[in-house]
């Protein structure tokens, strides 16, 4: 089975993207071919077979004005290259590939395609027209979460399959780095002081200038507190001017983008998830398997995943983040992160998504 795993662009902002789709690929069988294919930008895809850079135009892709003229010869090159890839199956980085690639079955018969949601997305009237139009034994869909999967069933009226992104527990474990290394790594002072962590791409739906408003707020109360939070984005030398102005340089550090996030949350004692919207929030789940509780905004995706273990806070509420940091402290920690890893069950949820990744792929 050849499969071409198409992908919007390359580069740290969709290094969770990309892990998601390593992730589904790693059980497409032993059997399987896979070529990543970048559209935009430049980068190692998802580490599984071989990645081919398009470096095509963004706004022809985005189809915008005159631009939109340049899209046939697009489909055209990406035709003829699946037709020499003996493509059997496309899995696509959300309804921005989708519009690009799905016209195109029409003229390559046997090719089925599967479209994998990462994240909430507006659908208009074309886009639901162009995924409803493709029958459904050559067209699967596909979500990281139930809450967005029962959202996009609810735009589309046909079945989206749930694709809950999960992570081998084993491995994952035995990656953490030591709470004194991954400090080390972040330049963290070392000690017993107390790290709140964050994590994710620096821009408005993560929440993070809210953050470190609330941090500020408990902050002359909690001197030996400090917020690192480990992303990089448009809004960084946005939030750097944000923690000078508030004379929160040294207790609020910018860590920036590390490929090895996923070793280091046990520098935190306490990971904070403000998330404006969601379509999962991996951060969520590798916190919680590293032992580390989380405190997240009241969003039904990670109701999903903590059920009533869940620490709750509503979305983009100062007052009641800083009192939420100011409880933050190591009485509580370890049976919050006790119960908080009974709900999420990585086990099980582990092998949920096994399945799932390997019947997305074969169906």
């Amino acid at each position: 089975m050849n499969i071409v795993n198409m992908m919007w662009a390359g580069g740290s902002p969709y290094m969770s993207i990309h892990k998601v789709h390593r992730q589904v690929l790693s059980h497409a069988g032993a059997d399987a071919h896979i070529s990543n294919w970048l559209l935009l930008g430049s980068g190692l895809c998802c580490g599984l077979g071989s990645t081919r850079e398009w470096h095509m135009p963004q706004r022809a892709l985005k189809g915008r004005h005159l631009w939109r003229l340049l899209r046939p010869w697009l489909r055209f090159r990406l035709r003829k290259a699946l037709a020499e890839a003996q493509a059997d199956v496309l899995l696509l980085d959300g309804v921005g590939v989708a519009r690009l690639v799905l016209p195109l079955l029409e003229q390559i018969p046997g090719v089925r395609a599967k479209v994998l949601f990462h994240g909430q997305t507006r659908l208009n009237a074309s886009d639901v027209r162009l995924l409803c139009a493709v029958p459904r034994d050559r067209l699967s869909i596909a979500a990281v979460s139930h809450t967005l999967a029962d959202a996009l069933e609810h735009d589309l009226g046909r079945p989206v399959q749930t694709l809950r992104m999960a992570l081998d527990p084993q491995a994952f474990v035995s990656s953490l780095m030591s709470r004194d290394r991954a400090r080390e790594v972040l330049s963290l002072p070392a000690g017993n002081g107390q790290v709140l962590g964050a994590v994710g791409r620096l821009v408005d739906s993560k929440g993070f200038g809210m953050l470190i408003e609330a941090f500020a707020a408990r902050a002359a109360l909690q001197p030996d507190l400090q917020l690192a939070i480990i992303g990089d984005g448009p809004l960084r030398a946005t939030l750097q001017a944000q923690v000078e102005a508030l004379g929160l340089s040294g207790r609020v550090r910018l860590c920036g983008h590390h490929d090895d996030l996923h070793q280091l949350y046990r520098a935190f004692d306490w990971l904070l998830v403000p998330s404006r919207a969601e379509g999962l929030g991996l951060v969520v789940q590798e916190a919680v398997m590293a032992d580390v509780p989380v405190i997240c905004s009241d969003l039904p995706v990670f109701h999903e995943q903590l059920g009533e273990a869940g620490s709750y806070l509503p979305v983009a509420d100062v007052q009641a983040w800083a009192a939420a940091i100011e409880r933050c402290d190591a009485s509580g920690a370890a049976a919050l992160a006790v119960r908080q890893r009974q709900a999420l069950a990585p086990d099980a949820a582990w092998q949920a998504f096994q399945s799932a990744s390997a019947n997305l792929l074969r169906g």
